[in-house]
């Protein structure tokens, strides 16, 4: 009997949906399946329970090995039956057991048997079955009945051995490669579904071989595929092949008549494909994408959903890199602003923000209004940074949207919508100078009826940063100290710390806000209290934590730039003692482990490393340790960089060699970990020569060998070098292992008295700018920027070239400069036409650096970057833009 599950439904609320498989169970099915062995088929019966059985594999149910196996042979006596429903559940029901190898043997002949049958049906079926239990040793027997099946004149035998095929290739690759030309014969077909099989498995057996696909392609296009489906194919074919050509202009394109053809099929599915992959084109100009344009542009008024969505999502795309190609569209999409679909609804409006103009937002903002009501937060998301990037490219629109996203800051929605807007709003303020009162006005009053605690928390630390560089701030009192009223534990004590950023950075309020401070002070939650109290003392002067008042304020509410889990570790370490527990000890640099785990490819870590369990700082510690420890060593200073391992040999060699890069001021030492991977040979004397032709700036001065290198018991090799004082010295290093081989009986371990010289080339190793930066994060950007020296400030502006995606050109730089991004800026959202990053780090000699990239795209995949540097030295601000300009 059926059952009830009740299922919430937007439409449908007070229905109930009914599931004829709710809270069945496997005991009682595996009970049911006994009908399999009744003399009698019932085959109506039969299909009910292989049904329920298949239900329960696909909910994640498995059977033990016992019940597998007596399933599978229940299943097995069903050949008997003529039924050809229950013969169509038998076989998928073999296919999904996934039977061992002896249970194989049992249904392989009757399969077999059914695969010559005179019925399509069962040979279709049985030939699919085979192809997904049998082994190697099998296909081998059955081979020549599968080629015959490709060619066979009934299209559902063909296309069930063409789509073996296609799983057979991941199993048996070397035999169905020998199926070419059986496979060639069938892309002829006539039937189109089979023409759509032969055609992927064609393509399969030489994607390896690029000229070969490349005739391929060149045949086909020349008008022999006649199904819609393969068409699609080879229109995906014929752009791989454009890709990997390199050509970016039209007439140098090879196969683009053929694409542009395509745009005049008669079938809807190959026009979208066809103008999907023009504009998917690298390089592709306004004319090449006018066709592909005016096609879409008239799906946009089919009366078939899929295609409207499809041709608005392909427009939305090309929004993105050639707004105005598709401006001419503008009309038609917003005539999608009120389609049922809201998915395609989405797409319109969002394509609309991308292309339109800017006297066209204010009407865009009324039609907006009314259509955000009636869909999912997921669509007024998509909405959301559609406004933001809209009101970023026309800041003079600023006051229109912003009170557009005010307004719908207020009504109902999830965290993720919320928090989405709000995010957006904090990036106008920061962006667009004339908006920062109107936006921190909005934001004081969602934070009156905010029921999020983290954004509560997010928005009053947003305020203490700017409402004290406003104009009035007093006016944003108020706000504040209503949420040391009604407000949780968590949201009190953020509103603290705010009022007393405000009383520190305002002096005029200072009186106003120590009053309010000292009713803190019988707050119910120790945590407040605490804050309330420690600011009272310290900004009213009866207790200083610094010098001057600069640096009491910069405690209190600086940027916190050491890495918490440092300092958890230091202060696990630190002994108690007289002197004082040093903070500027503490490792500012987030690190890894110094050696990576190399069980997967069989080698062991070489150098000292802590703990596993332990924090990064132990091996930090670790390498200062060793490095002490050797005296040639000890007169370099203090050390002020590691670097992570770097593998100058590659997987499952004789010899083992990674690098570590320990970077000193005046000094580079190379740290060269060895392993030993042959049972049979013992190294003496084991060096590393290096040749530093190509690093003019670095004079080697010390070689510390390794006397004995056993066979896997790691050990070190040290080479140091001479670099000028301070100076980012770059170059590249040619390295060769040199040692003693000796041999060694590997029963009695016995070692041989005489050895053999020899070498072993090692990969080459570079010096780079981003060694001489430490990856040092700031825990607030903006005030860690405002309280450097403006003076120290450097701006300039480069052009990257044409890049893949934005995303591609912010990590690029980072790995120029080496340094640490800030605030999650290092992940640039989907679509983004521009985008910026914040990276934080300090530069050899101590000096911290910061720096601020802003990107954008000018042209096709053109990306255009502006670098603001800040740092404690204006010569290092000079440097890091020298940096970026080499790089």
């Amino acid at each position: 009997m059926a059952q009830p599950m009740l299922k919430k439904d937007d439409d449908r609320d007070d229905e109930v949906d009914y599931h004829p498989f709710f809270g069945i169970e496997k005991g009682a099915v595996l009970q049911e399946a006994r009908v399999f062995n009744d003399s009698q088929i019932d085959a109506r019966r039969c299909s009910q329970v292989i049904t329920k059985l298949l239900y329960l594999l696909n909910q994640g149910d498995t059977f033990t090995p016992v019940e597998g196996t007596e399933v599978f042979f229940s299943v097995t006596k069903l050949f008997q039956s003529k039924d050809p429903g229950l013969r169509r559940m038998m076989y998928l029901m073999i296919k999904e057991l996934s039977p061992s190898a002896g249970e194989v043997i049992m249904v392989t002949s009757s399969l077999m048997k059914d695969m010559n049958s005179k019925t399509d049906m069962y040979r279709a079926n049985a030939i699919r079955v085979l192809s997904r239990i049998i082994d190697g040793t099998i296909l081998a027997q059955i081979e020549r009945y599968l080629k015959q099946a490709i060619v066979d004149k009934n299209p559902v035998v063909a296309s069930a051995a063409l789509v073996s095929g296609v799983h057979l290739l991941q199993t048996s690759p070397e035999v169905v490669k020998r199926w070419s030309n059986e496979v060639q014969e069938a892309v002829q077909s006539r039937a189109p579904l089979v023409q759509f099989h032969a055609l992927a498995l064609l393509y399969q057996i030489r994607q390896h071989d690029r000229l070969a696909v490349t005739k391929l392609v060149t045949s086909l296009t020349k008008g022999s595929v006649r199904s819609p489906l393969a068409q699609c194919l080879l229109i995906r074919y014929a752009s791989q092949v454009i890709r990997e050509s390199g050509a970016n202009q039209a007439g140098e394109r090879p196969h683009f008549e053929y694409l542009e053809s395509c745009l005049r099929h008669k079938a809807e599915m190959v026009i979208l494909e066809a103008a999907r992959a023009i504009t998917e084109l690298s390089g592709v100009t306004s004319r090449e994408l006018t066709p592909a344009i005016t096609v879409l542009q008239l799906f946009l008024s089919s009366s078939k959903p899929v295609l409207r969505f499809a041709a608005v999502r392909t427009l939305n795309k090309v929004a993105m890199t050639h707004p105005l190609a598709v401006t001419n569209c503008n009309i038609d999409m917003e005539s999608l602003i009120s389609d049922s679909n809201r998915s395609i609804a989405t797409l319109a409006i969002t394509t609309l923000l991308k292309t339109g103009n800017e006297s066209s937002v204010d009407r865009l903002m009324k039609q907006i209004t009314n259509f955000m009501a009636d869909i999912a937060d997921e669509f007024k998301i998509v909405v959301v940074d559609a406004i933001r990037s809209l009101c970023l490219k026309f800041p003079l629109k600023y006051r229109s949207l912003m009170n557009f996203l005010s307004n719908i800051l207020r009504e109902e929605g999830g965290f993720e919508y919320k928090k989405a807007i709000v995010d957006s709003i904090v990036t106008l303020i920061r962006d667009i100078p004339d908006a920062k009162e109107n936006g921190l006005f909005h934001l004081c009053e969602f934070i009156e009826d905010c029921e999020f605690t983290y954004l509560s928390t997010q928005i009053l630390h947003f305020l203490g940063n700017e409402g004290p560089r406003t104009s009035d701030p007093s006016k944003y009192i108020r706000y504040i100290y209503n949420r040391v009223i009604l407000e949780n534990a968590t949201v009190r004590a953020a509103a603290v710390s705010t009022l007393a950023k405000f009383g520190a950075l305002v002096d005029s309020l200072k009186p106003r806000i120590f009053v309010l401070l000292r009713r803190c002070l019988f707050d119910s939650d120790d945590e407040v209290r605490d804050r309330a109290t420690l600011y009272l003392k310290v900004l009213g002067g009866e207790a200083a934590v610094a010098e001057t008042e600069k640096e009491n304020i910069e405690f209190l509410f600086g940027s916190f730039d050491i890495p918490l889990v440092n300092l958890e570790a230091s202060l696990k370490n630190y002994e108690p003692s007289e002197a004082p527990f040093d903070i500027s000890s503490v490792p500012r640099e987030v690190r890894s482990q110094p050696l990576a785990d190399k069980k997967a490819t069989g080698k062991k870590p070489t150098g000292p490393v802590g703990p596993t369990s332990g924090p990064v700082v132990s091996a930090i510690d670790a390498y200062e340790k060793l490095l002490s420890s050797i005296p040639e060593f000890a007169a370099f200073g203090k050390l002020f960089k590691s670097s992570a391992p770097v593998e100058l040999t590659e997987a499952e060699t004789e010899y083992a060699v990674s690098v570590v890069k320990h970077i000193f001021d005046g000094h580079v030492v190379l740290q060269f970990n060895c392993s030993n991977t042959i049972p049979e040979q013992l190294l003496e004397n084991v060096t590393v020569l290096i040749d530093a032709s190509e690093a003019d700036d670095f004079t080697e001065v010390y070689t510390k060998p390794l006397r004995s290198l056993p066979y896997d018991t790691p050990g070190q090799t040290f080479v140091a070098f001479e670099k000028p004082e301070g100076v980012p010295a770059v170059g590249k290093f040619s390295n060769v292992l040199k040692f003693i081989v000796k041999e060694v009986d590997p029963t009695t371990g016995d070692v041989e008295d005489d050895g053999v010289e020899d070498e072993y080339q090692l990969e080459d190793l570079e010096f780079t700018y981003a060694d001489y930066m430490l990856k040092v994060p700031v825990s607030n950007f903006r005030n860690a920027w405002e309280s450097m020296d403006p003076e120290s400030e450097r701006v300039d502006e480069y052009g990257l070239g044409a890049r893949e995606s934005l995303a591609e050109a912010v990590n690029a730089v980072i790995a120029i400069l080496g340094m640490h991004p800030c605030e999650g800026t290092e992940v640039v959202p989907n679509n983004s036409r521009s985008h910026t990053c914040l990276l934080s780090g300090v530069f050899i000699g101590n000096v911290k650096v910061l720096v601020r990239l802003s990107f954008g795209i000018s042209g096709p995949k053109e990306v255009a970057m502006k670098l603001a540097v800040r740092s404690d030295d204006p010569d290092v601000s000079d440097n890091i833009h020298v940096i970026v300009a080499s790089g």
